[in-house]
């Protein structure tokens, strides 16, 4: 088990025991790395500072007591913003029509590496549906090095909606 799979199963029970869900772990490569949680509130509301200080808090305290991580680092705790990666094969299903930009790890027989359009979701396979200019994109997932949303003017509007 890698050290983020192991970091995800420690952090992931005490998100949702708190009413959150992860988004993502990331642990930076650096002198002295970052391990940065991304995390949304299970009820839909937006984050806020005080949710990230509370689980910041949270995950101090136990990744203190299980110490899976031998050297200093800094925790940093987020939300996942207007343009949140898009981690889990059901957030492409979820995020059906939103503006995302999808890039993948190789480009065969002349294709992009990166495809902007809207997600239509995922066909029978599993793999994501894009709408691309005019054309239908498929792309297996097992091809997404990287995939976010794209914030446009519907997505800026139902974000100052929220608030």
């Amino acid at each position: 088990m890698s050290l983020v799979d192991r970091l995800t199963a420690l952090t992931e029970p005490m998100l949702e025991g708190m009413g959150y869900a992860l988004v993502r772990v990331h642990l930076s490569a650096s002198r002295r790395p970052t391990l940065q949680v991304m995390a949304e509130r299970r009820d839909g509301q937006p984050m806020s500072v005080e949710d990230c200080t509370a689980i910041s808090r949270n995950l101090s305290a136990m990744l203190d007591v299980e110490d899976p991580i031998p050297d200093a680092y800094d925790l940093e705790v987020t939300s996942p913003g207007l343009d949140r990666p898009l981690v889990r094969p059901e957030d492409y299903d979820r995020f059906t029509g939103a503006l995302a930009m999808v890039e993948v790890r190789n480009a065969e027989d002349g294709r992009r590496k990166k495809f902007k359009g809207h997600l239509l979701g995922r066909n029978a396979d599993g793999a994501i549906r894009m709408q691309v200019d005019e054309d239908e994109v498929i792309i297996p997932l097992t091809e997404v090095s990287k995939a976010k949303l794209v914030p446009d003017d519907a997505t800026l509007a139902a974000a100052l909606r929220r608030h």
